[in-house]
Parts: structure tokens; C-alpha cells; sequence
């Protein structure tokens, strides 16, 4: 089989292409572009047959409707708001993420960073590291067992079930907000449900995101909805940066009301130097320097959960290129 097909990954992979060559290489040059802004793109993607999008960079309209013969782009990840998808539909375009390759991972890193929190195990490292305090538990007095509080999870899809699971196995009272799940979801999966975002906040003792970004998630969590939260609790946040005004973190971190804060993503990566939460968790004067736990997009990461991205990936656009059945279509309603 020739490879008469061209497939351009335009962000984020910029090796050898080795899992890509598996599924494609007797299929499709494949070409990685490299970059970090839809600008670095012009001439150098219109004429893709296939396109495996990361999340440094976006795909907008002005983007899309250059594309000659794109057959299908991939979103290789479980969040696609960086993507036209509606402009891609009016252009015949089907738009897939992978749901599936790093749900172990995403959940594995948001119990990661409740427990290093909830625990005081980032707070007492930093303050011994800065010779702050004395060498002791009173640094971070009074942690609460863990045991029995509840931990509330916004959006109860794959990452998020994962998550529940792994907190329930510590012994904690799960409790969900997803409007999306039906009647009867919560039966089934074993957790409580809440009927609205406030009632969620309002009884968790740690809450971890594990939405999409929608215009409907959009700043969902911010300065109203943080006063929701007990005095005291933990915020974590593995799913989409803008699901949180996180110019408000650092008040609600100075203040006490949030006890500490897990984030994994932001709605700027890599952040300015200006961004208030960064600027807050740089300064040694800052509570926030020893509270916040700030990850750069690498919840995801493992070196089979980015194999499994890359070859599931791979594997869609071989589907689309010989017109087989696809799957995990997310703009199907634009589709024309």
C-alpha cells in the first residue's frame, strides 16, 4: 500500500513519529509541525488528509476553512475545546477525541495531589525546605482524618468514576454533580448524588473537577461559588484550566478559606509571569508558596497512557483514510 495520504500532527510531538509510523506509515507521510500558535501553521496544513491535534495550540475557523481534504481531526486527548467544531462540521469534517487513554493516570494525579495536601505532606516540605517553623507536625495543625469527609467530584465521566473509585477505596463519602448522567446513574455507580453545583460545594471537604471546558463550565468555579465551600477545603483541578477564575485563589488562600489547592492546568499554558495564581505561589511571603500545588499539564502523563494517546490517535485517522466506521465523533450535530 503506497503512502499517497499526508496526516500533519501540528502541535505538542515532534520526535522520531515511531508509534504514528506503526499505525500509518504504510498509509501516510506523516509530518509534525511543531508548533506553539495557529499562525506557525499557515501553509503547512491545508492539504492534510488527517490531523492529530494536541493541546499547545488551537484550530480555529480561519484554520479549518483552509483545509482542501481533511477526512478527520483528532483532538489526541479527552478535552476538544480547542477546536472549531461546529466550523468543522460546516465543512464535512467529523471531530474525535480520545476518551479513553489516560483515565488512570488523570486519576491517579488528582489522588496524588488531595493526599499530599490533605495530609500537609507539600506544606511541611516547603516550609522545612524555607527553614520556616519548627521541625514538627504543629506546622500544619489541625489536619482532620481523612476518613469519612467528603469529596465531591464535578463531572462523573470516565476520569471522573476512576476518581471516585480510587476515593471511596480511602473510605470517603462520594458525592457528584453532572447534570448530564440520568436518573439512576448514581444508584449504579454507588455515589451520592447532588442536584446542583452549590449543593456539591457546600458539603465537600476536597472537590476535584473532572468536567469539560462549555460555555456552561466556563469560570464555573470562582469567587460566588468558592464562598460555597467549607471553611477549610481543598480544591483540585485536573480537567480544563478555565473551569476555574483562578485570579481568586490566591485571596482564598491568604484568607484560610481554602486550605490548599491542587492545579494541573490553566486557561494560559505556559502561564505569563503576571498570572496572579503564579505570581502568588512564587512568593516566599505568600501563603500560597507552601498551600498551592501547581502542575504543567501533566496529569495525563505516563509513558503508556501517551503511547495509548498517540496510537489511538493514529488508529482513528487509518479508519477515516480507508473509510471505515469512526467512532468518538464529538460534532456530530454540525456535521454536513
Amino acid at each position: 500500500m503506497s503512502n499517497n495520504y499526508r496526516v500533519v500532527i501540528p502541535d505538542f510531538i515532534n520526535d522520531d513519529l515511531a508509534p504514528e509510523r506503526e499505525v500509518l506509515g504504510d498509509l501516510a507521510a506523516i509530518v509534525a509541525c511543531d508548533a506553539y500558535s495557529e499562525a506557525e501553521l499557515v501553509g503547512r496544513i491545508e492539504d492534510a488528509d488527517g490531523i492529530m491535534l494536541y493541546h499547545n495550540l488551537s484550530l480555529t475557523e480561519a484554520t479549518i476553512n483552509q483545509l482542501n481534504r481533511c477526512k478527520l481531526i483528532v483532538r489526541c486527548g479527552v478535552g476538544f475545546d480547542n477546536v472549531d467544531r461546529r466550523a468543522a462540521g460546516a465543512r464535512g469534517i467529523p471531530v474525535a477525541n480520545v476518551p479513553d487513554y489516560g483515565t488512570e493516570e488523570v486519576a491517579d494525579s488528582a489522588m496524588a495531589m488531595m493526599l499530599t495536601l490533605v495530609r500537609g505532606v507539600h506544606q511541611m516540605n516547603s516550609t522545612l525546605r524555607s527553614k520556616i517553623g519548627p521541625y514538627s507536625y504543629s506546622q500544619v495543625v489541625p489536619l482532620q482524618r481523612l476518613r469519612g469527609k467528603t469529596f465531591g467530584i464535578i463531572g462523573l465521566g470516565r476520569i471522573g468514576m476512576a476518581t471516585a473509585h480510587r476515593a471511596k477505596a480511602f473510605g470517603m463519602d462520594v458525592v457528584f454533580y453532572d447534570p448530564y448522567q440520568a436518573d439512576g446513574y448514581d444508584k449504579a455507580v454507588g455515589c451520592r448524588r447532588a442536584e446542583s453545583l452549590e449543593e456539591l460545594l457546600r458539603q465537600s471537604y476536597v472537590v476535584s473537577i473532572h468536567c469539560p471546558l462549555t460555555d456552561e463550565t466556563r469560570e464555573m468555579i470562582g469567587a460566588e461559588s468558592l464562598r460555597w465551600m467549607p471553611r477549610g477545603s481543598y480544591l483540585i483541578n485536573t480537567a480544563r484550566g478555565a473551569v476555574v477564575d483562578t485570579s481568586v485563589l490566591p485571596e482564598a488562600l491568604a484568607s484560610g478559606h481554602l486550605a490548599a489547592a491542587g492545579i494541573d492546568v490553566l486557561a494560559e499554558e505556559p502561564p505569563s509571569d503576571d498570572n496572579p495564581l503564579v505570581a502568588a505561589w512564587r512568593d516566599p511571603n505568600h501563603i500560597a508558596h507552601h498551600r498551592l500545588i501547581l502542575n504543567p499539564h501533566a496529569a495525563f502523563y505516563s509513558e503508556q497512557g501517551l503511547r495509548d494517546m498517540r496510537v489511538k490517535g493514529a488508529t482513528a485517522i487509518r479508519k477515516a483514510l480507508l473509510g471505515e466506521p469512526l467512532r468518538n465523533i464529538v460534532n456530530r450535530e454540525w456535521l454536513t
